[in-house]
C-alpha cells in the first residue's frame, strides 16, 4: 500500500499549493490523536524483490517514501477531456429558467385562483390582481389572512399551491438570489475601498478571500433596504401610522402574517407581488449567511489553532501513516489537512482505492498504458 501512500502524499501536497477547498468538514480537538488511516495491506499489491527488477524503477523521496509518477498522456488524450470554460458554461446559472418556472407558477396559480375567485372571501379589489396577490402570499407562507379560501375546491388549490411554491422558493428563486449577492458583492468591496488605490485584481482577491463576509454585508443591505422602502410605502400609501408600518414589513419578511395589518389596496398589492417576494427570499439568504460566516470563522480559529499548537508524542504517532517511526514533510502536511478539518479519513480511503484501481500493473506508478488497460474490457471484468 505504499505507493498508494505516495500518491495521496503527492495529491494532498499539491492541493496545499494551490489551496483549493477539499472539504468543509469541521474536525474535533480530539480528531487530533486518532490514526489517520488504518493502513490493510492487500495482498494483491504485494510484489517481490525479482519482479522490482522487472518493474518500472519509481523515484523516492528523501525520507524513503515512494514519490508519485505519472506520464502525461499524448495530445489526443489531453484534447478529449472536457474544456474548462465548456465546464463553466454548462454549470452557468440560468435566469431564463428561474423566470420560467416563476412565470409557471404565476400563470397557473393566478389562472386558478381567477377561477375560483367567488370562493376565496376577504377584502378584494381587482380579480386578477387579487389572484396573482394571493398566489404570491400562498407561494411566500405569508399567509395575512385578507384573502382566505372558502370552498373545498379552493383549499385544495391552496394547498397544492403552497407546497409547490414552498419547493420553487427553496430550490429556484434562492439560487437566483445567491447568484446576484455573489454578483453585487464585487460592488460592495468597490465601495469600501472607493477611497482606497485598490486595483480590479486586489478587489476580486479581497471578495474571494472573504466572500461569507461580503456576501453577508451584501445581503444585510438589501435587506435594510427593502425593509425601509416597505415601511415608507405602507406609510405612504396605505395610510398605516409608522409604527404599524413597520410591524407589518416584520410579519410579513418574516412570513408571521398575522393578518391585522396587510396590503388592502389595488396600488398595494401590485407593490406586495415584488416586494413580498424579494423581501422573504432575502432574509432567507441573510440568515443563511450568517451561519456560513460564522462556520468559516470557526474553522479560522481551528486552523490557526492547528498551525500553531505544539506538537505531542501522540502526534506524532498518529501522522506516522507508514509506521517507520519517522514523520516526513508529506506526511505532517496531510495530518494537519486532516486536523484542519480539509480532509478526513474518508476522503484519503476513496482517493487510495481509485488509484489502486487505475494502477493496473500495480507498479506504484500511474502511466497511460494503465489507463489503457484499465479500460479495457479483461480489467473491468
Amino acid at each position: 500500500m505504499q505507493y498508494s501512500f505516495a500518491f495521496i502524499i503527492q495529491l494532498f501536497s499539491g492541493f496545499l499549493q494551490t489551496g483549493a477547498p477539499f472539504g468543509n468538514h469541521l474536525m474535533a480537538s480530539d480528531d487530533a490523536k486518532e490514526p489517520l488511516l488504518s493502513l490493510s495491506v492487500d495482498a494483491s499489491h504485494q510484489f517481490n524483490e525479482k519482479n522490482l527488477l522487472k518493474r518500472r524503477r519509481y523515484p523516492r523521496s528523501i525520507n524513503g517514501a515512494p514519490s508519485l509518477r505519472i506520464d502525461i498522456p499524448n495530445k489526443n488524450v489531453i484534447e478529449s477531456l472536457p474544456h474548462p470554460d465548456l465546464i463553466s458554461a454548462q454549470e452557468r446559472f440560468s435566469f431564463k429558467r428561474v423566470f420560467m418556472f416563476f412565470g409557471i407558477y404565476l400563470s397557473a396559480g393566478t389562472l386558478c385562483f381567477y377561477l375560483v375567485r367567488h370562493q376565496i372571501k376577504g377584502k378584494k379589489t381587482s380579480g386578477i390582481l387579487d389572484a396573482i396577490y394571493f398566489c404570491v402570499v400562498t407561494m411566500t407562507t405569508v399567509g395575512y389572512g385578507d384573502l382566505v379560501p372558502d370552498s373545498t375546491l379552493a383549499k385544495l388549490l391552496a394547498c397544492v399551491f403552497v407546497f409547490s411554491g414552498m419547493g420553487l422558493v427553496g430550490f429556484v428563486l434562492s439560487k437566483a438570489a445567491d447568484y446576484i449577492v455573489e454578483k453585487e458583492e464585487i460592488l460592495l468591496v468597490k465601495a469600501i475601498y472607493m477611497r482606497e488605490k485598490v486595483g480590479p485584481a486586489e478587489i476580486l482577491k479581497e471578495a474571494e478571500s472573504n466572500k461569507a463576509k461580503y456576501k453577508f454585508l451584501t445581503v444585510l443591505t438589501l435587506l435594510m433596504v427593502l425593509v425601509t422602502v416597505g415601511t415608507i410605502f405602507l406609510y405612504q400609501f396605505e395610510g398605516l401610522d409608522f409604527i404599524d408600518a413597520f410591524y407589518c414589513v416584520c410579519a410579513t419578511v418574516t412570513t408571521l402574517g398575522y393578518g391585522d395589518e396587510s396590503f388592502s389596496t389595488e396600488g398595494g398589492r401590485l407593490f406586495a407581488v415584488f416586494w413580498i417576494v424579494m423581501s422573504t427570499l432575502c432574509l432567507a439568504q441573510f440568515f443563511l449567511y450568517l451561519a456560513e460566516l460564522y462556520t468559516e470563522n470557526r474553522q479560522r480559529v481551528l486552523i490557526k489553532w492547528a498551525l500553531t499548537r505544539d506538537l505531542t508524542t501522540s502526534d506524532l504517532e498518529a501522522a506516522d501513516l507508514d509506521n517507520d517511526k519517522v514523520v516526513s514533510v508529506s506526511e505532517f502536511i496531510v495530518y494537519k489537512l486532516k486536523e484542519m478539518g480539509k480532509i478526513t479519513e474518508e476522503d484519503i480511503s476513496v482517493v487510495m482505492e481509485g488509484f489502486k484501481n487505475l494502477d493496473v500493473d500495480h507498479s506504484g506508478t500511474l502511466t497511460t498504458s494503465d489507463l489503457m488497460l484499465s479500460e479495457s474490457p479483461q480489467a473491468q471484468t
